[in-house]
């Protein structure tokens, strides 16, 4: 049994708290949280000082769509079978490896960088190197979560753990922002290298008691194929990864031009991605917060819809933009919008979903996730150098609003609810 603290003594005024935290009484929980927290600051940083050292030294959108390709392809062949990984081994384990080997990627990246030696062939080995280890993490990390909490606060620790990522998501650009202008790239890749040993020290100190997994005596193979056939049999799952294919396909890649919006559109600088970046995860983190209270999972199809439009609206009128400050307050909606329909549509699927086949059914996500993501970031490339990186980001949020319009018109048939476990 997990560790439990009784919330039912708590007084009215302090029930809301309880009620948003409740996935904290799991001390496994606690631990996971505590180390997302300190390495998630460090790989957003990352992620911002990389695009602008690739940025800095070729002057070229489409490389910087192509090193958004090589460092999310491997996500989307590798997930599925990461996903079988998970399912017949050790989750927590299998999470250990992919951190350790992600803050040796990291650390290698600072060193290079601090020494002036980093070439643009060896920024885009280590992020293919980095999407190697995020294909093997993710269905394994996602997984991993109703081990630490159990079915009935899976729902809040995926917003809890959504909230982590995005209050990293505030913080981290921030601080990358300022010393990728004061001192350099490489000082970011050094500290997100450190980072990692906060989340390596919290799985180590886990108790994690033994759960059932896949019978090894099945071929990977036959694995892989039930894994494919209950996606396909279960019309709710497969309407869900469907639409998030589509977004992830030709919404989420708008990140990938940050610098030239920042340089060449908002003339803002480093100090001014940081900050754009920053506003995206304020909403995106309102909008997990507000996900945390909630404790019914049936109508969140309907936000699934409604999310995946006000997306596509948002981007809209952020490529429509030429003032820093509205871009900023119209990044906030479209992180609000985005980190809704991820966590819904998470919190859905796991809903639905065998324990049996979880890791199977998480590797498909993830590859619907971030394996679609890369050949959104060659068309972002693509279509910024040919026309623009406004006009790239319009036409995004355009097909964004195609897809949830039919999505929704298919709500009354799938009837997502009646797939619902509790």
């Amino acid at each position: 049994m997990h560790d439990r603290l009784d919330s039912a003594s708590k007084p009215p005024s302090h029930q809301w708290r309880a009620d948003m935290f409740r996935a904290l009484r799991h001390r496994n929980f606690q631990l996971f949280m505590a180390g997302q927290m300190i390495s998630l600051i460090g790989s957003w940083m990352q992620t911002l000082a990389q695009s602008w050292l690739v940025y800095r030294l070729t002057q070229s959108a489409a490389l910087l769509g192509e090193v958004g390709f090589v460092t999310q392809i491997p996500v989307l062949f590798l997930s599925p079978v990461a996903g079988i990984v998970a399912d017949r081994h050790s989750r927590r384990r299998l999470v250990i490896t992919t951190q350790t080997v992600m803050m040796i990627q990291a650390l290698t990246l600072a060193v290079l960088t601090l020494a002036q030696w980093i070439q643009v062939w060896e920024i885009f080995v280590l992020a293919f190197v980095l999407g190697l280890c995020n294909a093997f993490d993710i269905p394994a990390r996602q997984s991993f979560l109703v081990e630490m909490v159990g079915g009935d606060d899976l729902m809040n620790a995926i917003a809890l753990n959504s909230s982590v990522f995005n209050s990293a998501r505030i913080v981290g650009p921030a601080i990358a922002g300022i010393l990728v202008a004061s001192v350099g790239e490489g000082t970011c890749f050094l500290i997100n290298g450190l980072s990692f040993a906060a989340v390596i020290g919290g799985l180590l100190l886990m108790k994690v008691p033994a759960a059932r997994r896949t019978q090894r005596g099945a071929g990977k193979l036959d694995q892989f194929r039930e894994g494919i056939r209950y996606v396909h049999g279960n019309v709710a799952i497969r309407s869900l990864l469907t639409l998030l294919g589509a977004m992830s396909l030709t919404g989420m890649s708008y990140t990938v031009l940050m610098p030239i919006f920042a340089d060449r559109v908002l003339h803002s600088g480093p100090r001014g991605m940081g900050m754009l970046m920053t506003s995206t995860g304020l909403g995106a983190l309102a909008a997990a917060l507000w996900l945390a209270r909630r404790r019914r999972v049936q109508g969140l199809d309907r936000i699934v819809a409604l999310a995946c439009a006000g997306f596509g609206a948002s981007l809209i009128s952020f490529a429509l933009s030429r003032t820093f400050w509205l871009s900023l307050a119209l990044l906030v909606p479209t992180g609000l919008c985005v980190m809704a329909q991820l966590a819904a549509t998470n919190t859905l699927i796991q809903s639905i979903v065998s324990n049996d086949v979880r890791g199977r059914v998480m590797g498909i996500y993830s590859s619907m996730f971030l394996g679609m993501a890369p050949f959104g970031s060659l068309i972002a490339g693509y279509l910024a150098q040919r026309y623009s990186a406004p006009a790239a980001v319009l036409f995004f949020g355009v097909v964004s609003i195609t897809s949830a319009a039919v999505f929704a018109s298919g709500l009354r048939r799938i009837r997502i609810d009646d797939h619902l476990k509790n």
